[in-house]
């Protein structure tokens, strides 16, 4: 039995320890607030503030994990180095953890070191660097902090008085204490997809089926498996999910987003963990979830090969108003009813609006169009309250 600290406790988090228990191992979940999702079903729990450096190595001295798993970016991740040096594993590497959780690093080393296709790109601090940012990048551009998690903060900018606008969204949806963004030229792409990519200990580096994703606000909304699209787009995107997760080193399952268009295949982002639009695979639609492919990769157990043995899709549920208290799900009766569903609630504490609370399975042997409006359809009769 190994012992993981678990840096992050959201739905992500839940599902990962749920697989790790599943292969005998010992969770410590870690998050700012109690009763976290995944500290529902971790052997034990621990609340601190992870971009707090000083109470998180105390943390890490007190429990001496085996491995250390981030699950958020708010983390003081500039640590891990020292960690790494003390003899601790950290998932999947102090370098990858470090890197990717701030959009600057992974992307200047995709686009500057590595020369992997992106779209153009600045920085900004301030309003005027993201003016001089716009003007490089164009109309229309997306804004981004440099750290946020699901989509938070990001916003297209279409004409010059939509600047200050996007500059003060883009701030109030940072993560931890970087206040700083990216200004992205507009890639007229035909769709998007994740390409779960697993890098091994002892192993090739292996690929799930493309997932599609609609995003709404810079957050996925639904997600599909398989994404249907061309063998050199496919290829493309592997070889440089392969160069990126390379350079980045460790074991485990990556979230590589592509921006993908007809004759060209872009890299947007990186994240070195189970992806929010890989819940879709919850649907039985590989032979191991995401969940249980990162579990295995960390563990160095193991994964003969990631086979599809069916089309599937997921639709979010979202809490439309803010409550401290339990929140209370109704409509399952109806949401359950469908034949080939399943729907998976986090065990979230408390609401605020757009929060997501649950997701919504559907899969079998119909179209992934008609599973996604199944899906979607499916998740409307569910509110919480």
């Amino acid at each position: 039995m190994k012992k993981l600290l678990l840096l992050g406790s959201g739905e992500l988090g839940k599902e990962f320890v749920i697989a790790c228990q599943r292969l005998g191992q010992y969770v410590v979940a870690v998050d700012s607030y109690d009763h976290a999702p995944a500290m529902q079903v971790a052997h034990e729990k621990e609340i601190i503030n992870m971009l707090d450096g000083y109470a998180l190595d105390a943390l890490v001295e007190k429990h001496q994990p085996d491995f250390i798993v981030p699950e958020i970016e708010a983390i003081r991740t500039e640590r891990f180095y020292d960690y790494e040096q003390q003899g601790y594993n950290v998932v999947p590497s102090a370098k990858a953890a470090n890197y990717t959780m701030n959009r600057k690093s992974i992307r200047d080393l995709a686009a500057k070191d590595l020369n992997v296709r992106t779209a153009p790109y600045s920085y900004a601090k301030n309003l005027e660097e993201l003016s001089k940012g716009v003007e490089h990048c164009g109309y229309p551009c997306v804004v981004k902090p440099l750290m946020s998690s699901s989509g938070k903060g990001q916003s297209v900018i279409k004409s010059r008085s939509d600047i200050t606008k996007a500059w003060n969204y883009a701030i109030e949806g940072s993560r931890g204490d970087l206040l700083e963004v990216i200004v992205e030229g507009f890639i007229d792409f035909d769709y998007e997809i994740t390409l779960l990519t697993v890098t091994q200990k002892n192993g090739p580096t292996l690929f799930c089926p493309p997932i599609g994703h609609r995003q709404e606000g810079g957050d996925y909304q639904e997600s599909w498996q398989p994404m249907e699209m061309g063998s050199d787009r496919l290829k493309e995107a592997k070889e440089m999910a392969k160069i990126v997760t390379d350079a980045l080193g460790g074991a485990g399952i990556w979230g590589v987003e592509f921006f993908i268009t007809k004759n060209a295949t872009y890299f947007s982002e990186l994240s070195p963990r189970p992806h929010d639009t890989g819940m879709v695979t919850l649907a039985g639609t590989q032979n191991f979830n995401e969940f249980e492919l990162h579990a295995r990769a960390v563990l160095g157990l193991p994964i003969p090969e990631i086979k599809l043995l069916k089309n599937g899709a997921s639709a979010v549920v979202l809490a439309n108003d803010s409550s401290t208290s339990q929140p209370v799900f109704s409509g399952l009766e109806k949401a359950m009813s469908s034949k080939e569903s399943d729907i998976r609630i986090f065990g979230k504490p408390s609401t605020r609006p757009n929060r997501r609370m649950a997701v919504i399975l559907k899969y079998g042997s119909e179209s992934v169009e008609k599973l996604v409006s199944i899906a979607v359809a499916l998740a409307k009769e569910v509110k919480v309250n």
